[in-house]
């Protein structure tokens, strides 16, 4: 089949394109540290001022996105005096800044914040500050949830993982008929995989694309089609890498076509449906047919696969470039490296595991009836090989860059999720490993040997030369040589072990992928360390002489709505303190919950009440160092939860401090 000019010159716009969309994303990455830190502040927090201020400025770690409420602040009523909308500080992008309205009344203001951090992510907190004197301050929402309601939260969470997954199944399905088995193409259900992982994953960018307002603002599923949310989410850097992603589909829907309406990729296995033909081929199969008209080109195929190829390669890799430079590998340090080994590490994971699952819909029909045969599963295990070296090496240093220490593997939330990820990888290996001893044991079984009586019947002339009857007999020995094929595949229990072994190493790989999501929505390590160093934050837990623990019920649904907390004061004297908060849901485990505020009280002195400031260290683990307490005395300690939206409740106790 000679390659026609159409397809060449479709192909060559189409990696033109891609070229052009891979530049600009390339050109818009920049390079910022992980996760955005509030720096300071104008007023400063727990600071007294003696003038009234007009505007309240933030000076963040790195570049931040703002929407137009994402500062409030409240006069000690509770009344927002905040005017206009959140801003930057003239041209600087790494602060947030709003206005206050005049004639503003003495006593403690609490401001709250949120941001979307240069890596996407969404970051909040909030502080006081008091004009004139300190006063009691009217209770507010002084953090706002950063993952939405529960709704939400699972679906933008379930969206991501399954892009991961669509993507290796595109991907990984592609390669391997471009690779390994051209045959494939022409089998219905490959063709099957390669549509699913693309309509998977378009539908999955669209879903993340709507959920992403709401879940930034914890606000409920409705507004996922407010026109309002979504022009706000296209103005932010994940937005343009989704719409990026959305057009670069659009092209691999174009090249999916190409790809299966090429007679020439490959030769067909069955029929033109993709199917085995009920009708036994003249020919075994994966040889050409002898017809004049049906002879193909193999130098035109080789152009047309590579051409194909190409294009295919451009697309994987813009793809793949739309999570780099969305995520953890964009910001923090060594970005030039980084996002280039992270696209590496995104496509060796796709060819791998999208691969594993091409085969296993290959091993689940006998070789002699069109299925994956062993020398095509030999060809993808040599990629597979390739695919997991690429995979150890970036991961290790992606590990080392998100970590920045050895304890930082046990001690977040990050690191422990990588140590999940890395088990989930062992199980694979080892079932990657069984998969090659049975690939090599099937290599050696024996294969059916052609129709000796047939074949010398034909070529001595003495079966009757009428066409009619010579292909009546090549059929009917074509359809004995497949029968024998079969029984000799089925009664070996290599194909089976080996179909076991490819089912084992896919299971594990859905982990790894729901883990790489976790992943991707958990602060690095490295981030966490440095916040933690930066605020004077003790890592290790201390026992001071105050130990309090206090049951609360919010009242409202859900597990976190009951439970105990565990308050620790260190050493509970005049001077400098650390407190540690520790959140437990009522079977005991530690649990997240939206909102987590302590105060100090000193009746006797009608001191307070003092905000202490919490940070989150980990998953139910807030702390504060630093926390000064000037005077001696029987203080009231109140901690406030909020389980929900609505949902809050505040407990007491008294504790002591000596001089």
């Amino acid at each position: 089949m000679a390659l026609q000019t159409a397809p060449r010159t479709r192909v060559a716009a189409l990696v033109s394109l891609l070229g052009l969309l891979l530049a600009l994303m390339l050109a818009g990455a920049s390079g910022a540290s992980a996760h955005a830190a509030l720096l300071s502040s104008d007023p400063a927090e727990n600071a007294v001022v003696q003038t009234a201020p007009t505007q309240v400025v933030l000076h963040f770690s790195e570049q931040v996105t703002l929407a137009a409420d994402d500062m409030r602040v409240f006069d000690p009523s509770g009344k927002r005096v905040d005017s206009g909308s959140t801003g930057h500080n003239g041209s600087d992008t790494t602060t947030a800044r709003v206005a206050l309205v005049p004639g503003l009344a003495q006593g403690t203001y609490t401001v709250a914040w949120r941001a979307i951090s240069a890596d996407t992510h969404p970051v909040s907190g909030a502080f006081t500050f008091s004009y004139g004197h300190t006063s009691s301050t009217t209770p507010v929402a002084g953090e706002q949830p950063v993952t939405g309601t529960t709704l939400v939260g699972a679906l933008y969470g379930g969206s991501r993982t399954l892009q991961y997954g669509a993507f290796a199944l595109l991907v990984g399905s592609v390669a391997l008929v471009l690779l390994c088995w051209p045959a494939g193409v022409r089998r219905r259900s490959v063709q099957r995989l390669m549509l699913a992982g693309w309509a998977g994953l378009l539908l999955a960018t669209v879903t993340e694309l709507l959920l992403r307002g709401p879940y930034e603002a914890a606000s409920g599923i409705g507004r996922a089609v407010d026109l309002t949310v979504i022009q706000h989410t296209l103005g932010e850097h994940l937005g343009t890498m989704l719409v990026v992603r959305m057009l670069l589909l659009a092209a691999a829907g174009v090249f999916l076509s190409m790809l299966g309406g090429q007679n020439g990729v490959g030769q067909p296995d069955g029929d033109a449906s993709g199917e085995p033909s009920d009708e036994p081929s003249d020919n075994p199969p994966d040889e050409p047919s002898d017809g004049p008209n049906e002879e193909p080109d193999p130098r035109a195929e080789a152009r047309l696969r590579a051409t194909l190829g190409v294009a295919g390669a451009v697309i994987a890799i813009a793809l793949a470039c739309t999570w780099a430079l969305a995520d953890h590998a964009s910001v923090g340090i060594q970005v030039p490296l980084a996002v280039p080994l992270d696209v590496v590490h995104i496509l060796a994971m796709a060819l791998w595991l999208g691969g594993l699952a091409t085969v296993l819909v290959g091993l689940r029909t006998p070789a002699a009836e069109g299925g994956i045969g062993v020398a095509q599963v030999r060809r993808f295990s040599t990629v597979a090989m390739c695919s997991v070296s690429a995979l150890v090496a970036t991961g290790v240093y992606q590990a080392w860059r998100g970590l920045g220490s050895w304890g930082a593997l046990v001690s977040t939330t990050y690191g422990r999720l990588l140590l999940v990820k890395v088990g989930a990888v062992v199980v694979i290996l080892a079932a990657a490993w069984m998969s090659r001893r049975w690939t090599a044991l099937l290599a050696g079984e024996p294969e059916p040997a052609a129709e000796p009586m047939v074949q010398a019947a034909v070529e001595d002339g003495s079966v009757d030369p009428d066409p009619v009857r010579r292909a009546q007999l090549e059929r009917q020995s074509a359809a004995r040589r497949t029968a024998t094929a079969q029984r000799v595949r089925e009664a070996s229990p290599a194909r089976g072990m080996l179909l076991r072994s490819v089912l084992l190493e896919v299971t594990f790989a859905v982990i790894v992928l729901i883990v790489t999501t976790l992943l991707t929505n958990a602060p690095p390590g490295r981030s966490v360390t440095a916040q933690s160093q930066a605020a004077g934050q003790v890592k290790r837990i201390t026992s001071g002489p105050a130990d309090l623990t206090l049951p609360f019920d919010t009242g409202g649904p859900g597990a976190n709505a009951k439970g105990k907390v565990s308050i620790e004061v260190d050493p509970a004297r005049v001077g400098t303190n650390v407190l540690h908060a520790y959140i437990y849901d009522s079977s005991g485990k530690p649990v997240d919950e939206p909102e987590v505020d302590v105060t100090l009280t000193l009746p006797a002195k009608s001191l307070g009440p003092l905000p202490v400031k919490l940070s989150k260290l980990d998953i139910g683990h807030w702390a504060a160092s630093g926390l000064q307490l000037p005077m001696a005395g029987s203080w009231q300690l109140a901690v406030s939860v909020r389980s929900d939206a609505i949902d809050e409740t505040t407990v007491t106790a008294t504790m002591n401090v000596s001089n």
